[in-house]
């Protein structure tokens, strides 16, 4: 299967710290790949420079065919194929709920209003929050906050959806109504990529684990797999914190 997004030897630092060293990984369509490690692992420089939110120092990375880390490559245009959602919720406090899921469909891919909010309910239906589409995000609880810029992600159709510890900032009884919607977005075929401290999900619902560490990924392979028989030392410490 021919992958639908490819890192080559990416390389980051900030300052004189070295976050990312030669990270190679690869998505293809309809995948569900999950970055596990610790905190300072480098997961979520790892998915902001996939995003072009981050500018690399070294590398290349291909969204289907084209090299959208070429400095000539409209960032904002490659930025609009993805769907991106980060551990705060990011929303737009002086927007409604809906016109918040609906701003990029109208603004970057010039789908008119009415189109865009048939869409934008619709998706606000299926994860239980149309009652709130015209309600401001400070009436939401974090949960419902966090499944409004899910639906904002994938309200434009992305060809990847990228995922940085969308759970981290919840309160633990939010955590499974997130989680589920993730599943359900997983199971039809959306393709996802996505750092998490969620350890009984990537293993339940990823098809591919990938351990970073230190900048680098030490190793990668189906769930079952990494999280029974983990090859290198430093997984096997990582994981042995779990399943205390």
């Amino acid at each position: 299967m021919s992958a639908l997004l490819r890192a080559e030897e990416l390389w980051k630092s900030f300052g004189d710290r070295e976050v990312l060293r030669g990270v190679s990984l690869e998505v293809s369509a309809h995948e569900v790949v999950a970055v596990i490690g610790a905190s300072g692992s480098g997961k979520s420089t790892l998915l902001r420079c996939l995003n072009l939110l981050e500018p690399i120092d070294d590398g290349r990375i291909l969204l289907g065919d084209e090299d959208i880390s070429d400095p000539r490559v409209n960032a904002n245009r490659a930025r609009s194929r993805f769907g991106a959602v980060f551990q705060s919720y990011n929303l737009f406090p002086h927007l409604s709920v809906l016109d918040n899921v609906t701003l990029a469909s109208r603004a970057v891919h010039k789908v008119p209003r009415p189109e865009a909010e048939e869409r934008g309910l619709t998706l606000l239906g299926r994860v239980g929050l149309a009652d709130k589409a015209r309600e401001h995000p400070d009436r939401l609880s974090g949960g419902q906050q966090q499944r409004a810029a899910i639906v904002r992600a994938i309200a434009t159709d992305p060809e990847i959806l990228l995922l940085d510890e969308i759970t981290s900032a919840l309160d633990p009884e939010l955590v499974g109504e997130v989680l589920e919607l993730v599943r359900e977005l997983a199971d039809e075929g959306t393709t996802i990529l996505m750092a998490t401290h969620e350890m009984s999900f990537a293993r339940d619902v990823a098809h591919r684990v990938v351990f970073l560490d230190a900048g680098r990924i030490l190793e990668q392979g189906p769930p079952a797999e990494v999280f029974a028989n983990p090859r290198a030392e430093r997984t096997k410490e990582f994981l042995a914190r779990f399943r205390a």
